[in-house]
């Protein structure tokens, strides 16, 4: 028995999926107003594309996917004028408090002390810069699957590379990035 055709419903695309694009986007890319911009671009690429649209995934799934390549090409762009991406940060590795945070949401010292503030700002862009320095394709692959969280499988599609080589190239990217603070932040 053949499977029914889907087909795109592009009047009820933003009843139906504007909030949930919307959070997949604003999660990747931590900033609200670009995630709407992002979701915008999303809808108007389906609506340019539906004609290629062959109805073998959902609607929904349809447009995830354009909206990954959306914020892929977003990143693509800083990357290539050597913007400044979000940067985790761990600050605890145990307990119930176990997790990182995007550096924007860092959680502030409670006594508010402006040293820590400043050191806490320090460190962060010495962080950056340290990735900055990173041979391009390393913090490519390093911001993909490390911050932005993408998949192994998509990172190696995106980027025509193996696996196993992405997990070289974030062994490697780590390796320099932890010899790169060590160098210039903790044995300061």
């Amino acid at each position: 028995m053949p499977q029914e055709k889907i087909i795109l419903n592009p009047d009820k695309w933003i009843d139906k999926y504007a909030d949930y694009l919307f959070n997949y986007a604003v999660v990747r890319v931590n900033n609200e107003a670009l995630a709407k911009d992002l979701v915008q671009e999303t809808f108007f690429a389906g609506l340019k594309s539906a004609k290629k649209f062959q109805g073998k995934a959902s609607e929904r799934t349809w447009l995830v996917a354009i909206l990954k390549r959306k914020v892929i090409d977003h990143y693509r762009k800083i990357n290539s004028k050597k913007g400044q991406a979000e940067v985790k940060m761990n600050f605890y590795s145990d307990g119930e408090n176990e997790g990182s945070w995007i550096e924007e949401r860092v959680p502030q010292s409670w006594d508010n002390e402006p040293e820590k503030l400043i050191e806490n700002e320090e460190l962060k862009t010495q962080l950056e810069v340290c990735i900055n320095n990173l041979p391009e394709k390393y913090a490519m692959v390093f911001r993909m699957k490390t911050i932005q969280e993408f998949e192994t499988e998509e990172i190696c599609k995106e980027l025509d590379i193996t696996a196993s080589n992405l997990w070289v190239i974030i062994h490697r990217a780590r390796t320099q990035l932890r010899k790169c603070m060590e160098d210039n932040w903790f044995n300061n």
